[in-house]
């Protein structure tokens, strides 16, 4: 786990940056993948905040108390983005099952094909069409046209290959190879 202090309006004190740090690794028990940590540990008048950022594989996951003793503040922190770890792991663990759950099981037949380690390779459908060509404008008014997510046609002024597609914001988008 990388944890990273910050100070704000207060002196660097080693001790509250090794109380932060020891609360923080307790947090590792909950991960079996590199996660980054920010404690901010800040004094305004007499309130004392502690505010810790979790990045969690892209998730963010935030906590702040304020309170009279900065101790207290890290604790009651710590007690808060603990609850979120654990809402946030029953979740995904939750999602995994279901995904488990709706998948539908081999045939008899499939089950020799799998490898030692337990994992399928996904199988390949090979499907040929006819590349039509036409320009990327026409290709746009079909694809509108049609209840089809995308569209694979050559490309009239270049000759290539590319492939039209429905977006999920409601745009289009073009794929072109790279020359």
């Amino acid at each position: 786990m990388e944890i990273t202090v910050t100070f704000r309006h207060i002196d660097a004190s080693e001790s509250l940056k090794a109380y932060a740090v020891e609360k923080m690794s307790k947090m590792d028990k909950y991960f079996d993948f590199p996660v980054e940590a920010h404690i901010v540990l800040a004094v305004e008048k007499f309130r004392r905040s502690a505010d810790v950022t979790l990045n969690v594989n892209g998730t963010l996951i935030k906590g702040m108390i304020e309170t009279e003793d900065m101790y207290s503040a890290i604790d009651q922190v710590m007690d808060k983005i603990e609850k979120q770890v654990k809402r946030n792991r029953e979740k995904t663990r939750a999602h995994r099952a279901e995904t488990w759950k709706n998948e539908t099981p081999l045939a008899a037949s499939e089950t020799e094909d799998v490898s030692d380690a337990g994992i399928e390779e996904p199988r390949i459908e090979v499907e040929k069409i006819v590349a039509k060509p036409m320009d990327a404008e026409e290709a746009a008014m079909q694809i509108n046209m049609s209840q089809q997510d995308f569209m694979v046609f050559r490309n009239s002024r270049s000759m290539e290959i590319n492939v039209i597609y429905k977006r999920k914001d409601g745009n289009l988008g073009l794929m072109e190879p790279m020359s």
